[in-house]
């Protein structure tokens, strides 16, 4: 039987490949506000049936819907499509404020359909092959990492969206939800691939400051900001979001420290993603890196079975693997790349980050979403 797959948010449509590659799945709804790019995206891609009003998508009969609107929308969509029987792939953050998360956990739970994070940079290749390194016990026992996401976006606060090229000062949702914030109000892509090397282990507590205003003073945004998440087993990962300074893109910078070797991604000029395993055999004072391309026997299969197609499709060729990861868990009820309770967690440190940065930079505890049985585990103290 055809899996049918509804998009809300023309963005989505990143996610169209992916889906068309799997048998018996077919893509057969786009819901935008926008009328005109909506008509013109689905005659462009061949979608059968438009919506204005996502309710009306969500009343037709399509089986999963991906969510790929302003991240405010996230919650209130991702629970109107489980109530209406659907399963939801959904782009981050999971939510915006703590009240979601909760609501969000409470609504899975008590779901019969799948919902799955979209945390693209877990697909990144690079940090495919760093999961199995640490799979692999290659690098010891990790005990330290860094993810940062450095993109200045300040153009993107102001704008309209009917003529791009058109001066304008209307600011978008992205004034206030991303840079109307303080602290790491966007951590997922950070956060997200470095959990993934800290098996089994959960945030517990984060402490966040900031470096003030200085290249950009109208936005609530400090330039950039620092959070250090502690983890239950006592290890570290530092994550730096900065929005706001002028300079070029590194939205996903990683690094990772074991007792047996590291892992540095690339800053760019030429550099690429670097690796020092203990294993080879240097002493301290002449280790060299090797660049990580010489581990490519810990690439996923998948990947290397990809088609020049596939690999190049948006976000490192993740949106590729994604919906495959999310298809699989419906059809065959495998565990999803991020469950509910990652995305809560993930998306907390951006929240409790707020909180953090306005008192100080005062450590502030991480509820255990997985764990949480009463309304008494969701309270956060200060």
């Amino acid at each position: 039987m055809t899996l049918k797959v509804g998009i809300v948010g023309v963005r989505g449509l990143s996610a169209l490949m992916g889906f068309r590659s799997i048998p018996d799945v077919e893509v057969t709804a786009l819901c935008d506000l926008d009328e005109q790019m909506l008509q013109a995206q689905a005659q462009k891609y061949q979608i059968p049936h438009t919506y204005r009003i996502y309710e009306d998508m969500l009343a037709s009969d399509v089986d999963a819907v991906v969510i790929a609107t302003p991240m405010q929308l996230h919650f209130q969509q991702t629970i109107s499509a489980l109530q209406a029987g659907k399963h939801v792939l959904c782009e981050v953050t999971a939510g915006v404020t703590m009240d979601e998360l909760w609501w969000l956990k409470e609504a899975v739970e008590e779901s019969k359909s799948v919902y799955m994070m979209a945390e693209n940079c877990c697909y990144i290749p690079e940090n495919q092959i760093i999961t199995n390194m640490v799979d692999a016990g290659l690098f010891g026992e990790v005990y330290f990492g860094e993810g940062e996401y450095v993109h200045d976006i300040k153009s993107l606060a102001v704008g309209d969206r009917r003529n791009p090229d058109k001066d304008s000062t209307t600011k978008t949702w992205r004034s206030y939800w991303q840079l109307g914030k303080r602290g790491a109000f966007y951590p997922t892509h950070s956060i997200g691939p470095v959990m993934k090397w800290f098996k089994g282990d959960r945030i517990k507590s984060i402490s966040c400051v900031g470096s003030g205003w200085h290249t950009a003073p109208q936005f609530r945004q400090e330039d950039t900001s620092l959070t250090l998440c502690q983890m239950e087993s006592g290890k570290l990962i530092k994550l730096r979001v900065d929005c706001i300074s002028n300079r070029p893109i590194n939205a996903a910078y990683y690094t990772l420290q074991g007792t047996e070797g590291c892992y540095e991604a690339p800053r760019g000029l030429g550099d690429t993603h670097k690796i020092w395993l203990k294993s080879m055999g240097d002493t301290p004072e002449h280790a060299k890196w090797r660049p990580l391309s010489d581990f490519h026997e810990y690439l996923p299969e998948r990947y290397k079975q990809a088609s020049e197609e596939q690999q190049n499709t948006e976000h490192w060729g993740a949106d590729f693997y994604i919906v495959h990861d999310f298809i699989k868990a419906i059809r065959e009820g495998t565990p999803v790349a991020v469950d509910v309770y990652e995305a809560c967690e993930w998306t907390a440190v951006g929240l409790l980050s707020e909180l953090s940065i306005m008192n100080g930079g005062r450590m502030i505890d991480m509820p255990d979403f997985r764990k949480a049985s009463s309304y008494k585990d969701q309270i956060i103290r200060i």
